[in-house]
């Protein structure tokens, strides 16, 4: 397995600028995850480490070798793909043995190196059958045996559970996981999925309209995001956004809405603008009678041991999680209130997340 690194990595067509100069390293074994809208440059950031496109400027190293202009058979990738790209007029057995043939391969290790990886992903009872009379799933493992049985020093995959139903993608994720931590591969995963990629990643590199808007762990992207972008793109159901009135200084701690207060962590820096955006997740608005935020419950979901009620207020239409056990009717009024340490405040300028309490280990 082997490092990565992305030094300032440019892709342009003619007038359509697809990836604007993206920097960041991956570590040997690293689970890393691209997110982002379709079209945001994500896949053609994939292809420029595969060498199946060639950028306009920057650099590629793999294992501590510049790889930018090299071919992708000098690269020693595998790469994954969403529609699977198996040979329909071979069984599955000749589809994972055909990487190993194409380097002339001793037939005695191609056999060897077959049924290992046919055990690894459990398809060993389906070696002798045609990948046209296979499930999605199957023909999923296949697809991830063609590149496993190289062993190859980085993983590339572009969305590969996107064309599986439900049921089938959150099985092959959790299957992707353990074949990860298994083979400790260095592997780079592309997906639109937020579920997937807070599910699977190591770290998230979140991309939007060509450009790298945050890189880190999980649960930081989630609860410390730096944009506005971020912050609604990830989590389900995302972000609750709240216009309140501007003009910050340091060391303020609440903010209003006309004659409303609401308590926030400590800000770091002065805003200017007549308005700042306040950023509220679901699991952090809570029923509580002393609470000042007056609303009535307009919609309720289960999701079975969660629910979700959507209550109208002064502040407009939220969305809030509680446990299933609470009792929340549709039409009943309630008071609500904040977390205030998990609240976070964005400048409507520029969509950038404002320095607070919140953030203090961080870079903003």
């Amino acid at each position: 397995m082997a490092d990565i690194e992305i030094k300032n990595l440019c892709k342009v067509y003619d007038d359509f600028t697809a990836v604007k100069d993206s920097s960041f390293k991956i570590k040997n074994g690293e689970f890393f995850v691209m997110l982002g809208p379709s079209g945001c440059g994500k896949t053609t950031t994939l292809r420029m480490i595969a060498g199946l496109e060639i950028p306009t400027s920057g650099q590629i190293f793999i294992d501590n070798k510049d790889v930018t202009f090299l071919r992708a058979s000098q690269r020693d990738i595998a790469f994954v793909f969403q529609m699977f790209a198996l040979y329909s007029h071979m069984n599955v057995e000749k589809n994972l043995s055909f990487p190993l043939k194409m380097q002339h391969v001793k037939r005695k290790e191609i056999k060897e190196r077959v049924l290992e990886v046919a055990k690894i992903l459990r398809i060993e009872q389906i070696l002798k059958k045609s990948v046209n009379g296979l499930s999605s799933g199957d023909r999923q493992r296949v697809a991830l045996g063609r590149a496993l049985i190289r062993k190859p020093k980085v993983f590339l995959m572009d969305e590969p559970l996107g064309a599986l139903d439900a049921k089938f993608r959150d099985l092959m994720t959790k299957e992707l996981l353990l074949l990860h931590k298994r083979i400790n591969a260095t592997t780079i995963y592309v997906t639109h999925d937020q579920l997937e990629a807070m599910s699977m990643a190591d770290r998230i590199c979140v991309m939007n309209q060509s450009e790298i808007l945050q890189i880190g762990k999980p649960l930081d992207i989630y609860r410390k995001p730096t944009t506005r972008f971020v912050a609604g793109f990830v989590g389900s159901p995302e972000m609750n956004f709240i216009t309140m009135n501007g003009h910050l200084k340091k060391g303020q701690s609440e903010v209003f809405f006309k004659d409303l207060k609401i308590s926030v962590p400590k800000i770091h820096e002065d805003l200017d603008e007549d308005k700042v955006i306040l950023g509220v997740r679901p699991e952090n608005i809570k029923i509580d009678n002393n609470g000042n935020i007056s609303g009535k419950v307009i919609g309720v979901e289960y999701l079975g041991s969660r629910q979700l009620f959507m209550v109208e207020t002064e502040l407009g239409l939220l969305t809030a999680r509680a446990h299933s056990k609470e009792n929340i009717q549709n039409g009943s009024n309630v008071v609500l209130s904040f977390k205030t340490e998990s609240l976070i405040l964005f400048n409507p300028k520029n969509d950038k997340a404002i320095k607070s309490d919140l953030y203090e280990d961080s870079n903003v």
